[in-house]
């Protein structure tokens, strides 16, 4: 870069968001558009591999995120968040989930996000989507993002899938539908047994235009700001810092934890934190890194019988080349092949629960690898009430943030949780699951039925792991703490917006990626239609 090198519009991040508005803006001609990531180009096949999905964790692409420790249980919390191209989309489950008409009228009424209710947001899912099944009017056929029916599923998950038809749960066969209620398969967002991230569906397609410039390895430090506007970003890039210049906007997409964490190195939150790093406070902003939600994973484990765990027995070499030429086989697996959204609420309208496993241990934190065969099963409260935050450690950008989720401080989240572990061992006593079942394996009892509420929740703040779905802190709305508006311009700053997870004001009801992509879509037509004179 040099010294004064400048774009119309400056994107930090090319994760789920960040490929998506590269692809959009980028259609006009007219707009240079410029693209930083800090993380290395998606080159590494085993991104492609849904089942190799594991060998990501903790690797160099992943910023390999821990929580505070959280009381109880007194231990951290691993984070993967993926820093690469295509960001966690590039390294994630793949599930696509949407959330419910509830999620989005709640955005709408209750945080004064006007303009992102369900009925707004639905044709932005449709227009980002290429479903290899389904149809109009939930589903799209003509998007980027490709979503399929899992080439391969074990034979495990579709015995747990018709006990759970057994034990009263209804059939669903496209939970992005018009209820999720139900059990069924779960889509993913991947084309013939591969994955599909974004940098995937929006990014590759259009590398070649020529006002479109895509930098990775380059971390962004600091926004730039001229008196109440923002006019740039500071990067470090092979060792270097240098500033590059925005004529239009710069749109941050860094994620949950990224995109707080640099509006607090700009200048940009609560004042008090800010002064206590010895930052200047530039724009007071109480709710920056506030509002922080994610939704746990607790599971159980079984030992099972007459079958196989799918990272233990069918990850071979014969299966990888089976992959290589067909995309399918165990090797398109994505661990989490079924699931399940039920309401523990009696009368409840809305899932509060979700289920999601497969034939192998799935979820546990890398702390315990067993040495048999196992299923895993795992319980999700949708809507937690714990509120968490995102603050600095230090004023140096290479710092890894101190993330504190706050995962138990309301006892509602663990009795939902509890809830939902109650249900899956109800399923996992009808056939014909149950009879692939030696013993179970996590909790560590012979009888499951017999542990009671204390023995359940004790469990749960051992054994539970993030479901990697963290958003909120920079919370769109009207409220005294909101950070961005429906427009998603940051309060008190021209020239600033924030798109991505963290501007939900409450975390949708399931898997968070699809819906990220889509506020891309919505705040990427809102961009263009605003453009200046010329640009669009």
């Amino acid at each position: 870069m040099t010294a004064m090198e400048s774009y119309d519009y400056i994107i930090v991040g090319a994760g789920s968001a960040g490929c998506v508005l590269a692809n959009r803006l980028s259609r006009d001609s007219s707009a240079r558009v410029l693209l930083l990531e800090a993380g290395s180009p998606d080159t590494d096949e085993n991104l492609r591999i849904p089942a190799a999905l594991g060998t990501l964790f903790k690797s160099d692409m992943d910023w390999n995120y821990r929580t505070v420790e959280q009381s109880p249980p007194g231990r951290t919390f691993y984070w993967p968040r993926g820093r690469t191209l295509g960001g966690s989309s590039s390294t994630n489950v793949m599930i696509y989930i949407r959330g419910n008409r509830h999620d989005y009228d709640g955005w709408r009424d209750d945080f004064g996000a006007e303009g992102w209710g369900y009925d707004d947001v639905l044709p932005f899912f449709v227009a980002s989507e290429s479903h290899h099944r389904l149809g109009p009017p939930y589903h799209g056929s003509a998007g980027p993002l490709h979503v399929e029916d899992r080439l391969y599923t074990h034979e495990l998950s579709r015995a747990w899938l018709d006990s759970a038809l057994d034990w009263g749960l209804d059939h669903n066969d496209d939970f992005a539908g018009p209820s999720p209620l139900g059990a069924g398969p779960y889509q993913v967002t991947c084309h013939n047994g591969r994955r599909c991230s974004t940098a995937d569906a929006y990014l590759r397609p259009v590398l070649t235009r020529p006002n479109l410039t895509v930098r990775s390895d380059t971390l962004v430090t600091r926004i730039v700001l001229a008196g109440s506007r923002a006019t740039g970003v500071s990067c470090l890039a092979d060792g270097a810092e240098e500033t590059v210049y925005a004529d239009a906007e710069v749109v941050v997409c860094a994620g949950a934890v990224n995109s707080p964490q640099l509006l607090l190195l700009s200048g940009m939150g609560p004042p008090d934190d800010l002064r206590a790093l010895d930052i200047e406070v530039r724009v007071p902003l109480p709710g920056v890194g506030r509002n922080l939600q994610d939704q746990l994973l607790a599971p159980i484990v079984w030992e099972t019988r007459n079958s196989s765990d799918i990272v233990r027995d069918l990850l071979t070499p014969e299966h990888l080349e089976l992959w290589r030429t067909t995309g399918g086989g165990p090797f398109a697996s994505n661990y989490g092949e079924v699931g399940a959204f039920l309401s523990a609420t009696e009368g409840g309208d809305r899932p509060d629960i979700q289920l999601t496993g497969g034939a192998t241990a799935l979820i546990l934190s890398g702390e315990e690898v067993p040495r048999r065969p196992v299923f895993t099963m795992n319980s999700t409260v949708l809507n937690p009430v714990t509120r968490g935050t995102v603050r600095l450690a230090s004023a140096d950008p290479r710092a890894h943030p101190l993330i504190d989720p706050r995962y138990f401080d309301d006892p509602t989240d663990l009795n939902l949780l509890t809830e939902g572990l109650r249900a899956m061992t109800g399923i996992a006593h009808c056939p014909p699951f149950a009879d692939h079942l030696a013993r179970p394996y996590l909790p560590d009892t012979v009888d499951l039925d017999s542990l009671d509420d204390a023995a359940w929740q004790d469990h749960i703040r051992r054994w539970s792991a993030t479901c990697y779905h963290p958003v909120g802190t920079c919370a769109m709305g009207d409220g005294a703490e909101s950070v961005v508006n429906p427009q998603l311009k940051v309060h008190g700053v021209d020239g600033l917006r924030v798109v991505d997870a963290s501007v939900m004001p409450t975390v949708t009801s399931g898997n968070t990626n699809a819906p990220t992509i889509m506020i891309a879509e919505k705040a990427a037509t809102h961009i263009r239609a605003h453009a200046q004179p010329g640009r669009s």
